[in-house]
């Protein structure tokens, strides 16, 4: 027993790792537990070195000796830097240095304001202070520190919980009753009016002189439009009710940018103002964040660290506001540009957040969406990032509510609601966190905002998918764009437009098309099937349609204007054999696929799963069979291996809802809006699954793969403390 003890002693005071033992006998014949303790300062420090050695068994037992190492290391690693505001502490560089009881340093006025926000731990080594600096009032209110409660037990006691053989708590029954704590009572603003001046001047590229207009051709041309009949010729003697055209936008990048961007990548990693190092539109984002009961421990550590290399990435000409939410929501940081200042105290904001009490999404989103509306000042581009864990159980679910089914658009509020307003909206790209959140209602908010879909299965990931959103919403080339289509010949009409969840309109003719695309990453594509009608002719061509696009710069404010050229088909007088496009057969297996997805889905939700297995199995069978699947494209054998992973999540309902569903919403959300989504651990680069990955999305996965525990040295070093913490009552 004594050397257990010491055991236990030595782990939680590096604040490490330890060996948790199943039972408290000696001769237990039953496996142990291995937990390996990280810290949420070291998770939150995109510094952190994790010297991962040699490859190590499923289940590793750390030794004494080498927890005295790693000790070491820490220590010395936490002397030279501030582990709240991450930059390096030196005597006599202008700033006090407070040594607390334990014998950690940090920067004083960093540790006052932690201290300010309810904090009396060490960040390092969660050693209780009894004496604290203090200063001046605080800047912003910051949840309150919360004890009573087992689903706010810190993982230290956690791991003596099972040390002394006692059952720890399960989030979920914990969650149930409703144990409410609120967050701080401090009285925040009516009205959220006090977001940072801009105090920035765009850097507008300077104008060829040869360049006399935004409009058709030149160096600033911002979109490329290529077109692509089904068939290049037709008999003159055939008509057509429902002949396809595939229009394909491109949002271009200058290649000089593209070089700069990556030579500064491969030079200086310190900050996204270098990655970026070419004028681009500064961000306004608001961060939503779940911190319910169910979020304690690795899941909320994991929640800092990924909000850490947000806040690091962000330019200072971006701004940020950070809302918690559990019970009811809270302003944490307002709307500030991220200076050297903004990003230690939005640091200081993420680090002092703490897991307790319910799941209110409608309360967090409202108050991002009210920060969007109040705001004096806007940034050219402005979204808003929604993570839970968990089910609203207050709007959608409480116990006020008797519909038979629920209401998720009760969840978003209308300001920033994308299908019931005119003009472009606020997109909230939503995450779901594990296998207990509500996929539906995060789906119908990121679907009716214009955002995307994102299903984190892999806890450990997180931070690569954040990097995957900001790697898109730091890259945006293109704003307001509309796409125009227009029949030539007077004989055709348009018989529709297959835009997936892009707002579409016909004229009542049937003459002209409209498609609001709103705003491209740099190098993102579109692609959108157009049927025409094509009417028998004595002509040796028909021209069928022109295609233009309109949108805004959003830097210099300017609207551009591009035209394709006129697509056109020969009409030759006798039948001539013609390939089809590989460009228009490959769109239609995207869209086949996505419809075999919903059809499948909807039967799952019926209780028929054979069927919905049924659904996708014949869309990889037609899939097969298609031009492109001959020609090993690409993007069909993507497309096989994401319906052979769907049917998997459908072999139980168990299955299903635990993953299944999360899954397939976030591939419907991928293919219906053409941009990336993480689903499971498919962010991975090599993923073939990633058919919409931008290079700027590419660059900021690299970085977070590369050099934070996202990595999968990072998971490797997680995985045990993630099996154990999925697991809660281990005896």
């Amino acid at each position: 027993m004594g050397s257990k003890w010491k055991k236990a002693k030595v782990a939680l005071g590096m604040n490490l790792c330890m060996l948790v033992p199943r039972t408290l006998d000696d001769d237990s014949p039953h496996p142990a537990v291995v937990s390996e303790r990280l810290s949420d300062a070291a998770l939150l420090s995109p510094a952190a070195n994790w010297d991962m050695g040699s490859s190590r068994s499923s289940t590793p037992v750390p030794s004494l000796y080498g927890l005295k190492k790693l000790s070491k290391s820490s220590s010395e690693s936490s002397k030279q830097t501030c582990s709240i505001c991450l930059t390096k502490m030196e005597q006599g560089s202008g700033h006090a240095i407070f040594t607390a009881e334990c014998s950690h340093s940090f920067h004083f006025h960093c540790i006052a304001s932690s201290v300010k926000h309810g904090n009396r731990i060490c960040p390092v080594c969660r050693a209780k202070w009894k004496q604290v600096p203090f200063s001046g009032p605080r800047l912003d209110p910051i949840v309150g520190r919360y004890s009573g409660s087992p689903t706010n037990w810190s993982q230290n006691d956690a791991l003596m919980a099972v040390v002394h053989g006692l059952p720890l708590p399960h989030p979920r029954r914990d969650l149930n009753r409703r144990h409410i704590v609120p967050l701080n009572q401090t009285t925040e603003p009516g009205i959220f009016d006090d977001d940072e001046s801009l105090n920035h001047q765009p850097v507008f590229p300077e104008k060829s002189p040869s360049s006399k207009s935004t409009e058709d051709t030149g160096a600033f041309r911002a979109m490329e439009i290529t077109t692509y009949p089904e068939v290049s010729a037709v008999p003159r003697c055939n008509t057509y009710s429902n002949f396809t055209v595939l229009v394909h936008l491109k949002a271009t990048a200058a290649a000089a940018t593209t070089a700069a961007r990556r030579e500064n990548l491969s030079r200086n990693h310190s900050s996204l103002t270098q990655i970026f190092h070419t004028p681009r539109a500064p961000v306004d984002l608001v961060t939503v964040l779940d911190i319910s009961g169910s979020m304690a421990g690795t899941k909320l550590a994991l929640l800092k660290r990924a909000m850490g290399f947000v806040i690091q990435n962000l330019g200072s000409n971006d701004r940020l506001s950070v809302i918690a939410f559990s019970s009811t929501a809270r302003r944490l940081f307002p709307l500030r540009r991220l200076t050297d200042s903004g990003r230690q105290q939005a640091l200081q904001a993420v680090n002092s957040l703490v897991a307790n009490g319910g799941t209110n999404i409608a309360e967090g989103l409202r108050k991002g969406a009210k920060i969007m509306e109040d705001r004096k000042e806007k940034n050219p581009v402005a979204s808003v990032i929604l993570l839970s864990d968990g089910q609203d159980n207050y709007t959608v679910n409480g116990s006020g509510n008797n519909q038979p089914r629920p209401n998720y658009q009760l969840l978003l509020p209308p300001s920033i609601s994308y299908r019931d307003n005119s003009g472009f909206q606020v997109p909230v790209h939503t995450f779901g966190f594990g296998t207990d959140h509500d996929a539906l209602s995060m789906h119908s908010i990121s679907e009716t905002s214009g955002g995307t879909f994102s299903f984190i299965e892999n806890e450990a990931v997180l931070q690569d998918a954040f990097a995957q959103c900001i790697g898109g919403l730091l890259s945006v080339t293109v704003q307001e764009l509309q796409v125009e289509i227009e029949c030539i010949h007077q004989d055709l009409s348009l018989v529709s437009l297959k835009a997936g969840s892009y707002p579409s309109r016909l004229t009542a003719n049937g003459r002209k098309g409209f498609i609001d695309v709103g705003d491209l990453y740099a190098d993102e594509e579109r692609d959108f099937l157009v049927s025409v009608t094509v009417p028998a002719t004595s002509d040796n061509e028909t021209s069928l349609l022109k295609v233009k696009s309109i949108c805004k710069d959003p830097l210099t404010k300017e609207t551009s204007t591009v035209e394709s050229e006129d697509v056109k088909i020969e009409r030759p007088g006798i039948a001539v054999r013609v390939e089809m496009s590989i460009e228009v057969d490959r769109q239609r297996n995207r869209l086949q696929a996505a419809e075999a997805m919903s059809k499948a889905r909807v039967a799952a939700e019926q209780g028929d799963l054979t069927g919905a297995v049924s659904v996708l199995e014949n869309c990889r069978k037609m899939l097969s069979e298609t031009v492109s699947a001959k020609s090993q494209d690409r993007l069909c054998v993507a497309l096989n291996a994401e319906l052979k992973e769907m049917q998997e999540r459908l072999v139980s309902r168990q299955v299903y809802e635990a993953s299944g569903r999360a899954y397939i919403l976030s591939g419907l959300s991928s293919h219906s809006w053409q941009r990336a989504t993480a689903r499971g651990d498919s962010t991975d680069v090599s993923s073939i699954i990633q058919a919409y990955q931008t290079p700027s999305m590419t660059e900021m996965l690299n970085r977070s793969q590369t050099t934070s525990i996202g990595s999968t040295s990072g998971q490797r070093l997680l995985q045990p403390l993630l099996s154990y913490r999925s697991h809660p009552n281990p005896r």
